[in-house]
C-alpha cells in the first residue's frame, strides 16, 4: 500500500508524528508532502526534528498569504506532486487548514482515494475558515476517521455515515508519550525563549497562547484580550505566534504590559512540560484544548465555541468570549474529576494504518 500524508501546520505535525512512526512498523510506503503553510522554523522544523518524524519527501514551500492565494497556490503544485510515481492507494489530510482543503480538492479532482483523519470536528461557527475547511473536506472525502463519539454522530447527521469510522484521537497518542517522557523532568525552557521573568512551578504561572482571526484581526478586541491577560494575578507566558506578534504591532498594542511574559513558540515536549508546569492555560486554539484537557490543567477558551465539547466535562474547559469576563473565567473554582476517555487509549495511528490498509 501507498499513502501519500499532505501536511502544513503546526498541529498537523504532531497528529502526523503517530501516524508516520506506525507507518514505519506497518512495512507500507509512505510518502509526506510539506505544503510549507507555516514556513516558521519554530512553527514547523523544529516539530520534525523534536517528534522524529521523517523529513518531508517533498517541501513545496508556499508560505503564508490569504486563504485564496495560499490555498490555489497549494492546489496547483499538487496537482503535480500527487501524480508523479506510481498511483497512490490513499492521500490523507489532517485536520481542518488551508492544506488540508487543498489536497483534499487535488485529490479528489484527480480521482485518488481520499481520507479525511480527524474527520467529523463541528464547531457550527461558519465565520472560522477551519469550519468551513473541514466540513467540505468530510463531504469530498471516500473515508472519514473520526476521533470521537461525538464526531460519528455529527457525520452520521450529515448523511457520512456509510463512509465513517471511528478510530480515536491521533494527537492523544503522542501526547501521552510525551508525557510520560517528560512528567518527571524539571520545568527548563530555552533560554532563549523570551522573557521568562518569575516563570517557575513554586511561584506558579499562566500559560496563553492566541492566533485566531477573529481575536487577532479587530485591534479593539485584541487589545481587550492582551488588556486581561496582562491583569492575570500570575506571570502569564505568552507563546506569541507571528501573527499575534504582527497585528499587536500594527495596532501599537504593548505586550510585555502587567503579567505577560512573551515568548516564541515552544518545541513540543517542552510545551507540553510548560502546561503541566502551569496553573492553568488560557487559549483560543483547538488541538490545545484537548491536550490541556487531557493533562489535566485548567484551560479557559476565548472563543464562543469548541468543536472539543468534551474537553468542557468538569469544568476542565470554559469559554469565555468577552474578554471583560477572563479574570473571573481564569480564576473560576478548580475543577472536578472526570472519567473515561473521549479521545481513545493512545493506539490510534495502529488503527488508522490498519483502515487505510484494509480498503486500499
Amino acid at each position: 500500500m501507498k499513502v501519500i500524508s499532505v501536511v502544513g501546520a503546526r498541529p498537523q505535525f504532531v497528529k502526523l508524528a503517530p501516524v508516520a512512526e506506525a507507518f514505519r512498523a506497518s512495512g507500507h510506503e509512505h510518502r509526506i508532502v510539506h505544503t510549507g503553510q507555516h514556513y516558521d522554523a519554530d512553527l514547523s522544523d523544529v516539530f520534525f526534528a523534536d517528534l522524529r518524524i521523517p523529513a518531508p519527501d517533498v517541501h513545496l514551500g508556499i508560505g503564508s498569504g490569504g486563504h485564496g492565494a495560499q490555498t490555489g497556490a497549494m492546489l496547483a503544485a499538487l496537482d503535480d506532486v500527487l501524480t508523479e510515481g506510481p498511483r497512490p492507494d490513499w492521500v490523507l489530510v489532517y485536520g481542518d487548514t488551508n492544506s488540508t482543503l487543498a489536497a483534499a480538492l487535488s485529490a479528489v479532482k484527480l480521482h485518488l482515494p481520499l481520507a479525511h483523519l480527524e474527520a467529523g470536528l463541528r464547531s457550527y461557527n461558519r465565520v472560522m475558515p477551519e469550519e468551513h475547511n473541514r466540513v467540505l473536506t468530510d463531504h469530498a472525502a471516500d473515508l472519514l476517521l473520526a476521533p470521537t463519539d461525538l464526531a460519528v454522530r455529527n457525520l452520521a447527521g450529515e448523511g457520512l455515515a456509510g463512509r465513517t469510522l471511528l478510530v480515536g484521537d491521533v494527537m492523544t497518542d503522542i501526547l501521552l508519550r510525551v508525557r510520560d517522557a517528560v512528567a518527571d523532568k524539571p520545568l527548563q525552557l530555552p533560554a532563549d525563549a523570551g522573557d521568562l521573568r518569575g516563570v517557575s512551578e513554586e511561584s506558579g504561572y499562566l500559560l496563553a497562547t492566541v492566533h485566531r482571526a477573529e481575536n487577532t484581526d479587530d485591534p479593539k478586541r485584541l487589545r481587550g484580550i492582551v488588556e486581561a491577560l496582562a491583569a492575570l494575578p500570575l506571570p502569564v507566558l505568552l507563546l506569541a505566534h507571528p501573527r499575534l506578534r504582527a497585528k499587536a504591532d500594527a495596532a501599537g498594542i504593548d505586550l510585555t504590559a502587567g503579567s505577560l511574559r512573551v515568548a516564541r513558540p515552544l518545541p513540543y515536549p517542552e510545551m507540553v512540560r510548560a502546561v503541566l508546569g502551569s496553573r492553568g492555560v488560557v487559549t483560543d486554539s483547538g488541538g490545545l484544548q484537548k491536550e490541556v484537557f487531557l493533562l489535566r490543567r485548567p484551560c479557559t477558551t476565548l472563543r464562543t465555541e469548541t468543536e472539543w465539547p468534551e474537553t468542557l466535562q468538569g469544568g476542565w474547559n470554559t469559554l469565555c468570549a468577552d474578554p471583560a469576563d477572563l479574570v473571573g473565567a481564569v480564576l473560576r473554582d478548580g475543577p472536578t474529576p472526570v472519567t473515561g476517555h473521549p479521545y481513545g487509549d493512545g493506539h490510534a495511528a495502529e488503527k488508522v494504518v490498519a483502515a487505510l490498509a484494509e480498503r486500499a
